[in-house]
């Protein structure tokens, strides 16, 4: 029962590796009532869930998607995912995903997980079917796209089947206004299993300890990323889920060829616009889509485009397709300028 976990938590102890596969087996169960499993998620929530814990829910969670039957020449390359957690609640545009989309114009194989919008108006999905591109993809059908355009969309609720009896008990959580683990999971279950992320979250000091949890899952290069931008309503800072043009971005990295590592990154290194957030805010998908469009193909050269190329620098790099985020930044202003991004949106909405 998920009733015997609850003492455990309430003295503020982790869980075993042995507790977790317990837990994430009772959390898949439907005979346990959605009651206990959100007592459960809130009681975890309460202590405070350490690296090891999400390291061992999301290698126990992910066992249970439905794989992708990659063949060894695509499994052999860099396969990256550029994604964020979510939770920021800023309503901006879709970064993560113009990233993503100049990064496999840069040839980079690019496996990107995602769904509809929870926390925004518009989310990963929702944008890429905005544009054209195939959403809705089996894991066959995914593994060919990435073996023969580079780049495919993996929709959440389409490889993670085990979520069905696990989304009433988030409901409910998110009725209590209470957070849970799954805040984090998500990014974390990319069923392509990529060797490189780009991951942003809502908060500085969730960098490290989510880089942790990468390392611990076997990827070999990463970047989280949370960046400020203006002080919210109440005076107090906010941040985004992205590195910021707008403000510092705390940054925890690592890479095969070197050790761990955090850092602060200042906008001021970067040949930046006068930007607002109001000029990142976004909207429904289909005007976040004609935004990204306008984007992608060099229409709109003002600070948006900036804050693209920040962050696909930033994922090149990780990609290793770069050798710093400001090479980046150049490789994909080049790409952008020259066409090459807007001849992958027509091969992508073709394929």
């Amino acid at each position: 029962m998920l009733a015997d976990l609850l003492p455990v938590l309430a003295r503020g102890e982790a869980l075993s590796r042995d507790q977790v596969t317990f837990a994430v087996e009772a959390l898949v169960t439907e005979a346990v009532s959605v009651e206990a499993k959100a007592d459960f998620l809130t009681a975890l929530a309460r202590k405070g869930e350490t690296p090891e814990e999400i390291a061992a829910f999301a290698s126990d969670l992910r066992a249970r998607s439905l794989p992708v039957p990659l063949d060894p020449a695509t499994r052999a390359r860099e396969i990256l995912d550029v994604v964020g957690t979510g939770g920021d609640r800023l309503g901006t545009i879709n970064l993560s995903t113009c990233a993503a989309l100049i990064c496999a114009a840069a040839g980079v194989v690019v496996a990107k997980h995602g769904n509809r919008a929870i926390t925004s108006r518009t989310g990963s999905a929702d944008l890429l079917e905005a544009l054209g591109i195939p959403i809705e993809l089996s894991p066959d059908e995914s593994a060919r796209a990435l073996r023969e355009h580079g780049f495919a969309f993996l929709f959440a609720p389409r490889y993670h089947p085990a979520f069905r009896q696990i989304a009433p008990a988030r409901r409910l959580c998110a009725e209590r206004g209470q957070r849970t683990i799954f805040n984090f999971l998500g990014p974390l279950l990319n069923p392509a299993r990529p060797s490189a992320m780009l991951l942003g979250v809502p908060r500085p000091e969730l960098c490290e300890p989510i880089a942790r949890v990468l390392q611990q899952l076997g990827v070999r290069r990463a970047m989280v990323v949370c960046g400020r931008v203006d002080a919210g309503h109440d005076g107090q800072p906010a941040f985004l889920d992205e590195l910021s043009p707008l403000g510092e971005t705390t940054v925890a990295e690592f890479y095969q060829d070197r050790g761990f590592h955090v850092s602060v990154l200042s906008p001021a290194h970067f040949p930046l616009q006068p930007v607002s957030l109001a000029d990142l805010v976004g909207g429904e998908a289909g005007h976040n889509a004609r935004i990204a469009r306008a984007l992608l193909t060099g229409e709109d050269r003002g600070p948006r485009r900036d804050a693209v190329l920040l962050n696909a620098g930033a994922a090149l790099f990780v990609a290793g397709r770069a050798g710093s985020i400001t090479a980046g930044w150049e490789l994909a202003a080049d790409l952008v300028d020259q066409g090459a991004v807007a001849g992958k949106l027509r091969s992508l909405g073709s394929a």
